[in-house]
């Protein structure tokens, strides 16, 4: 193998290094992006699950008796 047939084989090597950085780059950012709707959507959950608990303790305990026993 010449050195020149070396030079080029790094190159590529290089190259298709390169492309795969950028594939894993390109699939963290995605993946980063989602669980940040993922946290995002959770956030939202417990809010509205803490809203729908406080609605029920406002109302009436369920451990009492309706007005009409």
């Amino acid at each position: 193998m010449t050195n020149e047939e070396r030079l080029v084989d790094i190159e590529i090597k290089i190259a298709r290094q390169e492309d795969l950085v950028d594939t894993l780059n390109r699939t963290v950012y995605q993946q980063q992006k989602k669980i940040d709707e993922l946290e995002a959507l959770c956030a939202a959950l417990v809010r509205h699950i803490k809203e729908i608990r406080e609605a029920a303790s406002d109302a009436a305990p369920a451990h009492e008796k309706p007005p009409h026993y």
